[in-house]
């Protein structure tokens, strides 16, 4: 079991990852005072036994399962049920899923009583090297992923990589979005993934790159935890990402994927990403959009999903588009495009 520490001017948490951190942890955890649960209909009923063992006495809210759900109602239906069930400011919820209830179940913990203490168990590929650490909680509003939402962090994040393997393939695609995204962060993970494609699906593996990128992750949160500064690296490829998973419907990792694609692509045109190095952080995001199941995406109107980037958070009052790209290995930097430049962009590149 490797413990990873995450110090922050609201929390020191741990991170722990390894196949034995639910049993060493989780009695600890929901002992001495009373507990709350927020997961879905997919893993509730892939891990009935789970719930058993860890929380038969205890009140588990079982969201339906999709982004689509991620919605104000879901969250007033939490709330309501954390009252219900007579929560106090001792008390403790346990998000158990993937990033849709870690969201979810982190924005509940953090507006119940102003804040009960909260412990992420993420179950996807994709909540486990990234949405779990960091303390970003949300909803989405008017179409917008994310808009609403608090900084809070758990106090701890337990890390199964056995949850990996029921995983249907398209989250471990997801999954694998994410990483290449660290990998344009970070060259040690980068030099790791173009070492090894013909790993990339396997648990082993990617469970050395989970550790990888968390330890990334919460090097960056450590010294940015309220995404000032350094933390904005972390939005490769999600400008674009997320008009594209708004406009079509893709998921969250796959959508990334098509974001990094594309603005790498403008990043070089522009001179603002070194050529060759962009060019093999493309390889990377081609071999990961190959990984089955592949759905090729029509960018025919790439114009009008780039409306949606206009509402996206990470922009300014300046009314420009900000994306975070990688400059060169290593390193990133936000390029800024005027509204109508970055749609002719878009499209350009997209052809």
């Amino acid at each position: 079991m490797e413990r990873i520490q995450l110090k922050t001017p609201s929390m020191e948490g741990n991170i722990y990852i390894g196949t034995n951190v639910l049993d060493a942890r989780l009695p600890f955890l929901t002992a001495g005072q009373k507990n709350f649960v927020v997961t879905d209909t997919n893993v509730y009923s892939l891990y009935k036994p789970f719930f058993s063992q860890y929380f038969s006495s205890t009140e588990i809210f079982v969201l339906p399962a999709g982004e689509e759900n991620k919605n104000f109602q879901s969250l007033y239906a939490i709330l309501e049920k954390m009252t219900e069930a007579g929560l106090h400011r001792d008390s403790r919820l346990f998000a158990v899923g993937g990033g849709v209830v870690g969201d979810i179940g982190g924005l509940a913990a953090a507006l119940y009583m102003r804040g009960i203490s909260c412990v992420q168990i993420p179950t996807t590929l994709l909540a486990q090297v990234d949405s779990s650490v960091g303390g970003k909680t949300a909803v989405d509003l008017g179409g917008v992923k994310n808009v609403v939402g608090a900084f809070y962090q758990p106090c701890e994040v337990l890390i199964d990589p056995a949850f990996l393997n029921t995983l249907p393939a398209r989250e471990i695609k997801c999954g694998v979005g994410e990483i290449v995204k660290y990998a344009a962060l970070n060259g040690e993970i980068f030099e790791l993934l173009e070492a090894n494609t013909e790993k990339w699906t396997d648990v082993a593996f990617l469970t050395e790159l989970i550790a990888a990128c968390v330890q990334h992750k919460a090097n960056v949160v450590q010294a940015d935890e309220k995404e000032s500064g350094e933390r904005r690296s972390l939005n490769v490829g999600h400008t674009t990402g997320h008009a594209i998973e708004l406009a079509s419907g893709l998921s969250h990792g796959e959508s990334v994927l098509y974001g990094m694609l594309l603005e790498t692509k403008m990043a070089i045109r522009a001179g603002v990403c070194e050529r060759t190095y962009g060019e093999r952080i493309i390889e990377l995001i081609k071999r990961a959009l190959a990984i089955n199941p592949v759905e090729k995406v029509d960018f025919s109107d790439i114009g009008i999903q780039a409306e949606k980037a206009r509402s996206d958070k990470k922009n300014t009052a300046d009314g420009k588009i900000k994306m975070a790209v990688a400059k060169a290995k290593g390193e990133w930097t936000i390029f800024s495009l005027d509204f109508e430049e970055y749609r002719a962009s878009l499209i350009e590149v997209s052809k």
